[in-house]
């Protein structure tokens, strides 16, 4: 059963970055990639567990950056903006 892109887009890395998570895919599995850290966290029936003892830690370990590690921008949000910042705004 594949992942909501409603649900990809909420969840996150448990380490204390919380960066975003992208799914890869092989055939037979797939797997959340933290973005940062590039620990992957198994999918089991559909299900994300993202528990570290589950997880298979990056290079530098989980919550680690990896280096060359792109994280995603948060959905929302363009180029040079975060995405809980309103145009117009300041501050």
């Amino acid at each position: 059963m594949p992942l909501s892109p409603d649900l990809l887009s909420i969840l996150a890395c448990p380490s204390a970055d919380h960066a975003p998570l992208r799914l890869e895919t092989t055939a037979d599995s797939e797997q959340l990639v933290c973005t940062s850290c590039l620990s992957r966290f198994p999918i089991s029936d559909g299900i994300p567990v993202l528990l570290a003892d589950e997880a298979t830690p990056g290079p530098r370990g989980l919550g680690n950056p990896a280096p060359g590690a792109q994280p995603d921008p948060q959905p929302g949000a363009q180029p040079g903006q975060q995405a809980d910042s309103q145009p117009g705004t300041t501050g």
